[in-house]
């Protein structure tokens, strides 16, 4: 990882935080990078069950770093896409905690998220058609299937900014917080989906993104090459155990 990203583990949440304020955490290649990192290493621990993306000094992401793409720094990792994680989101579910802008790949970066908090005072949009580019980080076509289509043809072609209060009512912000509060208002909601037992979380992120264009005839057969390891799993168990004794759930990732 680099100094353009920091992490923090508490309590099975993984807060990884885009660390560029002055240029309000435009992607570059370093910081694109140490995403990836972060993520190939925390995919890979027990502790961690849930992630919550976030920026520093009070800005998400103004998206691409255009100086550093201007001198060839290319903001993509390959096999991971834009930012290190939009064409591959990991198999934690992942909340944003968005503050100020989150623009163009900002703004992709966050529907690469499960989940998304957004400040009262944050600010969504895919200028790229203002700069003579695509939002090509996935920006066109997941908008395309989270809100209505009219909605979301009028975002893309018109580069405006739009307030969280606009991307809640069509359902793409799940919760909205006080100025400053979005981080800690995304970190009680990823505590309490980070309560529940891993592989399950794991598993049901898994089914929901796959399953969209699944036929009638296929669907429960996918699902079940999915979903059957979680019902033969040592939590599966304990989750069964825990209900009858009364007591928490000790997870094990198992």
């Amino acid at each position: 990882m680099s100094d353009e990203v920091l992490v923090d583990v508490d309590g099975g949440v993984a807060v990884i935080t885009l660390n560029r304020p002055k240029v309000k955490n435009a992607i570059n290649g370093a910081m694109a990078r140490g995403v990836a990192a972060a993520l190939d290493e925390l995919e890979e621990r027990k502790d961690v069950s849930v992630y919550v993306l976030t920026g520093a000094g009070g800005t998400f992401c103004a998206g691409m770093d255009l100086k550093a793409f201007l001198g060839g720094d290319f903001p993509t990792v390959e096999g991971r896409g834009f930012g290190g994680v939009t064409e591959a989101p990991p198999k934690k579910p992942m909340v944003a905690a968005v503050e100020g802008y989150a623009l163009a790949g900002g703004f992709e970066l966050a529907l690469a998220c499960d989940v998304i908090v957004a400040s009262e005072e944050a600010k969504f949009g895919l200028p790229e058609p203002t700069r003579g580019l695509v939002a090509g980080a996935g920006g066109v076509m997941w908008l395309s299937r989270r809100i209505p289509y009219h909605a979301a043809m009028e975002i893309v072609l018109t580069g405006a900014h739009y307030p969280a209060s606009r991307m809640y009512e069509l359902g793409l912000v799940n919760r909205i917080a006080p100025a400053g509060q979005a981080l800690p208002a995304a970190l009680e909601l990823a505590k309490q989906i980070g309560a529940n037992a891993p592989l399950a979380l794991a598993a049901t992120k898994r089914l929901m993104r796959e399953s969209a264009d699944w036929s009638l005839e296929e669907m429960f057969k996918k699902q079940n090459e999915i979903v059957q390891p979680v019902f033969t799993s040592q939590d599966a168990m304990e989750g069964a155990a825990a209900f009858a004794e009364k007591r928490p759930p000790r997870w094990k990732g198992e």
